[in-house]
């Protein structure tokens, strides 16, 4: 009962926000709250829609204060410089804007946390890709790209999940990936100028940044000293995420009030930015929790791990010792319908049983399990994911459709140059 109930309610998420029929908020919010119903809960929804809550408290408060920082440094006029000189330099060419975007992307994901890349990046480039009319899916796209392969970096959730799953070194389990990784690495490089290939189409073969001009920092932020200020605090808010200093939520607080106090003193002009940035940062937060109202009713309910006992049953016993690359196609679906926590705790260690018995071992099916990361990155319960659609103003569902594929090309090649190198063996030996 419980893993039709489950299913049912997958296929009705999916169709609402595919068809249009739901926003993502509302859909987050309802669906799973009218099948829990179904399902004789009510008696504990509370309880489990307050647990869902409490596991994306840190990322919302994070990613909150994370805009209200950035939105103040731009008010401020921190990024004109960068955006005025990157449009001279690049001459108004999609083609270089995109391989730009995709440079500076990678650069910041090395701290494996999504939300930073599309603050961060967006921040300097957004006005950019707006004056000059380029598709906004396709930045997103690429930018969903590289947060997937960053997620993966050894201090990144899934590899530490998996490693910790099989009680391996993550050191062990990773390097032997880099390869794959970095082909990856390649093709997003090669997605950008593919994009920038057609957008330069659309948007004629003249277009050069004298026609675009950025406007100029005029009457903003209080003088040189406040510019090279807010710089040093960006790159060293920066090394502070990386090295872990504080928890993240706690860094950007500090930050945004730093920022605030430095660049507008007065308290009349303090309250204005709150006024100013609060419709933004309301509509991202508000998804983020009702995300963790879909993960608290989905895994408290123990439809969750319905869905994971589901799709155990379904592989045949002769698949045994193909379990590794199994793994890595299971991985992909998987890690878009379920937390991470759960396939890496709940999923993998008994598919790696399974595979234990046919002489495939526990660092194998570690590796084979990050196969999927590229997609779960679209998952609706990755709250980063609500912030980088909000801030290009794009539909939830619109961006779904159009960057699965480029998402699913990824995790095929990851897969593919595993095999060929034996990081993830094809068959037991």
């Amino acid at each position: 009962m419980l893993i039709v109930l489950s299913i049912l309610m997958l296929v009705c998420f999916i169709f609402c926000l595919m068809a249009r029929r739901l926003s993502a908020l509302t859909a987050l919010i309802v669906i799973p709250t009218i099948f829990a119903l179904l399902g004789g809960f009510h008696a504990q929804m509370g309880k489990f829609v307050l647990d869902g809550l409490r596991t994306v408290a840190p990322n919302g408060v994070m990613i909150i204060f994370a805009m209200l920082y950035f939105m103040v440094m731009t008010e401020a006029g921190m990024f004109d410089p960068l955006v005025n000189k990157v449009v001279k330099a690049v001459h108004g060419d999609p083609v270089k804007i995109f391989l730009g975007t995709v440079l500076l992307a990678f650069i910041v994901a090395l701290d494996g946390d999504g939300a930073t890349i599309y603050i961060i990046v967006l921040s300097a480039f957004l006005p950019i890709y707006q004056r000059l009319g380029l598709s906004l899916p396709m930045v997103c796209c690429l930018l969903l790209q590289v947060s997937g392969l960053g997620n993966m970096v050894p201090w990144g959730g899934p590899t530490a999940r998996a490693a910790t799953a099989m009680h391996i070194d993550v050191g062990d389990m990773f390097v032997p990936m880099i390869p794959a990784l970095l082909a990856c690495v390649v093709w997003t490089f090669v997605l950008a100028w593919v994009f920038g290939r057609r957008e330069r189409v659309r948007l004629g073969e003249g277009l050069s940044w004298k026609a675009v001009h950025a406007p100029q920092a005029q009457d903003r932020g209080r003088g040189p000293l406040t510019f090279y200020f807010n710089w040093l605090l960006t790159l060293g808010l920066i090394a502070c995420l990386c090295i872990e200093v504080l928890p993240l939520s706690y860094l950007f607080m500090l930050a945004a009030c730093v920022a605030l106090m430095v660049n507008f003193p007065g308290l009349n002009q303090q309250k204005e930015q709150l006024e100013q940035h609060a419709p933004p940062i309301l509509a991202v937060s508000s998804l983020i929790f009702a995300a963790g109202v879909f993960t608290g009713l989905f895994t408290g309910t123990g439809m969750v791990n319905a869905v994971g006992t589901a799709l155990l049953k379904i592989i045949p016993d002769a698949m045994g010792p193909y379990m590794a690359p199994v793994t890595a196609l299971l991985s992909i679906p998987m890690t878009w319908l379920v937390s991470n926590d759960v396939f890496y705790f709940g999923v993998l260690p008994v598919l790696a049983d399974t595979a234990r018995h046919h002489g495939i071992s526990g660092i194998e099916m570690a590796r084979a399990s990050l196969v999927g990361q590229p997609v779960h990155i679209l998952s609706p319960l990755v709250a980063s994911t609500y912030l980088v659609v909000s801030m290009l103003k794009l539909d939830y569902a619109g961006n779904q459709r159009f960057t699965f594929k480029w998402s699913l090309v990824n995790c095929f090649i990851l897969l593919v140059i595993s095999l060929l190198l034996g990081v993830i063996p094809f068959a037991a030996a």
